[in-house]
């Protein structure tokens, strides 16, 4: 799979588009384009790969994807067989940046609206109660028609260029531009890994999968995510297995064993490392 190159302006002959989607399943293959997309997800969940991070999403998920920043989302099993969980549903909003002129970034009154659009180069996920005050206006947004729909992505833009609560997907420093090359073999091995995650992957086997010797495949990781390939494996594997830990009753051993560790000091160290918690004190907050 190559991170392929859209251009949503051209292909919907506007230059903001806000849209509705309601599909069996949501179905995008791993792309970029030079439009910003704002995401929210009001039913779905699955796992999604934004830059050089794979992780979860569910419904509520609220996201800012920069311009030419890679991404895809892949649904569940359950909203992919038989629409056992309903239609996936999000209401997504582009925009080209230069939609606004320059003179409008370097106005005092949107300098921070120019700021996010920049913070947007990294991913940003929409957290705490600027997650429901965006639902909000993104519900709203996709009822308004001609000039108000502006004006309300003016609105959310400012609403979130004022807040801090928000999380960034990719670390800073991230090349969202990659050549195809490159971009193949990061799918390749982010796809390898949200499948195999639970088994015993070697520096070999994964540097197969992006056809490279095992030295030349560390460097070229390395390169694009800034991160050497076993510590991204450790936080794909804690991230499933804090997941498992709320929403299963699977034992720790259990837990540690589907995502891929053999030892349970190994998954204990790992866990705490990447939470502050031990699995067990996690799932007891979750829980609460």
């Amino acid at each position: 799979m190559r991170a392929f190159k859209t251009e949503i302006s051209s292909a919907l002959d506007r230059e903001i588009a806000i849209m509705e989607r309601k599909f069996p399943y949501f179905d995008s293959r791993f792309h970029y384009h030079p439009e910003l997309e704002l995401i929210y997800i009001k039913n779905g969940k699955g796992k999604r790969i934004i830059g050089d991070k794979l992780d979860t999403f569910s419904s509520g998920d609220i996201f800012f994807i920069g311009s030419d920043l890679p991404h895809e989302i892949i649904n569940a099993e359950e909203f992919t067989k038989d629409c056992t969980s309903g239609l996936s549903h999000a209401i997504v909003a582009y925009f080209n940046k230069d939609v606004f002129s320059k003179g409008f970034y370097n106005l005092r009154e949107s300098s921070k609206i120019n700021t996010l659009i920049k913070k947007a180069g990294r991913g940003i996920k929409v957290t705490g109660n600027t997650n429901k005050v965006i639902a909000k206006k993104m519900d709203e947004l996709v009822t308004k028609k001609d000039f108000e729909r502006i004006i309300g992505l003016i609105e959310i833009l400012h609403f979130l260029s004022i807040s801090d609560e928000f999380e960034y997907f990719v670390c800073e420093g991230y090349q969202g531009k990659m050549t195809d090359n490159t971009s193949d073999r990061l799918s390749k091995v982010f796809n390898y890994v949200s499948i195999n995650y639970n088994e015993d992957i070697t520096l070999e086997a994964i540097a197969k999968v992006a056809n490279l010797t095992p030295p030349a495949f560390c460097r070229m990781f390395k390169q694009k995510t800034k991160l050497c390939f076993f510590s991204y494996l450790n936080e794909i594997r804690i991230s499933n297995a804090c997941k498992i830990l709320t929403e299963t009753g699977y034992n720790v051993s259990e837990v540690a064993f589907n995502c891929g560790y053999r030892t349970l000091s190994n998954f204990n160290k790992f866990f705490k490392k990447s939470t502050g918690l031990s699995p067990k004190a996690y799932r007891e907050k979750a829980l609460a």
